[in-house]
């Protein structure tokens, strides 16, 4: 539970207790009454986290969503499966390191992942473009699933980005276009897919991987048309507004669920994915292993019947 400082605002309360306890624990008397106040002060600090991660606004998950430490898909990939020999290139064009694809193993299930990377330092999240996603990273991923789905694979996609690339050269190159294509490969791809978001969920972007048997959400994710500044940029002309526009856009995993738009939701440690990774790796492993052992059971026509009657609803 000890942190360096206080992440964000709203979690001063937790660090101010953190650093109580850090002082408690590092006198070298330890009495009687200093051992009842570390076990005090760790109980307020495990009721303090719980009160506050129960009651997030949609902006503040925003913020929880974007974590610096919060698990990307390179730290699901070393935690949660086995034997990942990652894949590279589209065959067109290049490599695009926003997103990561390769087969792997889950304990006894043999799968192909697809997920977008940020980075975490300067050099990787350049090279990344903070997860945001070219056509060539799309196309390297629909061509992994076909592959996939050729040899009856299950496909596991974990969802996190900000969106879609906006640069001019990603425009000439099709992105629009490969993010369509996707969407409709994906309907019709003769494999179990699983979808998650892992972190955030931005626009198109999200949805070039998105479209699966299953599409659950991290507790403390997000699942949007657009980002919170983008909505606050058109809709009231300045990002100061982004609060605002994350309170009206309803993309909390509570709210998504409700509306029908994710079919699960998965929970998160107590104050976060970012406070305990190893522990979250393995709430979405049990996740994947149960839903991978219910989709296998379902005939393919019936399985690509559902994906699509899934898809019309929402």
């Amino acid at each position: 539970m000890e942190a360096p400082g206080p992440g964000f605002e709203f979690e001063e309360p937790i660090y101010e207790l953190q650093c109580k306890l850090r002082d408690l624990e590092e006198q070298s008397d330890k009495t009687a009454e200093v051992e009842d106040s570390i076990r005090q002060t760790r109980r307020e600090i495990a009721e303090l986290t719980e009160q506050i991660y129960s009651n997030l606004t949609p902006w503040q998950t925003v913020q929880v969503a974007r974590h610096k430490e919060r698990p990307h898909t390179v730290d699901y990939v070393s935690l949660a499966f086995d034997e990942f020999v990652e894949l590279h290139g589209d065959k067109h064009f290049g490599d695009d390191h926003a997103i990561r694809t390769g087969f792997a193993k889950l304990d006894q299930h043999k799968v192909m992942v697809v997920g977008h990377e940020k980075g975490r330092t300067y050099k990787e999240t350049s090279a990344c473009y903070f997860g945001c996603a070219h056509p060539e990273g799309y196309r390297k991923a629909m061509a992994k699933m076909r592959t996939a789905a050729k040899f009856g694979i299950p496909i596991v996609c974990l969802i996190d980005t900000p969106g879609a690339y906006p640069g001019i050269g990603a425009e000439e190159r099709g992105q629009a276009q490969v993010i369509a294509e996707n969407m409709y490969e994906m309907s019709r791809l003769g494999t179990p897919i699983i979808c998650i978001v892992i972190g955030e969920g931005g626009s198109g972007g999200a949805l070039g991987i998105g479209v699966g048997d299953r599409v659950a959400i991290l507790q403390n994710s997000y699942y949007s048309v657009i980002s919170p500044e983008g909505c606050a940029g058109i809709i009231w002309k300045s990002h100061e507004f982004a609060s605002k526009a994350a309170d009206a856009l309803r993309f909390t995993s509570s709210h998504l669920k409700e509306l029908g738009i994710v079919d699960d939701v998965i929970a998160e440690p107590l104050g976060g994915a970012h406070r305990d990774p190893h522990r979250m790796a393995s709430y979405v492993k049990m996740y994947l292993m149960k839903t991978l052992n219910e989709l296998k059971a379902i005939p393919t026509d019936e399985l690509l019947q559902q994906r699509y009657d899934k898809f019309r609803r929402i």
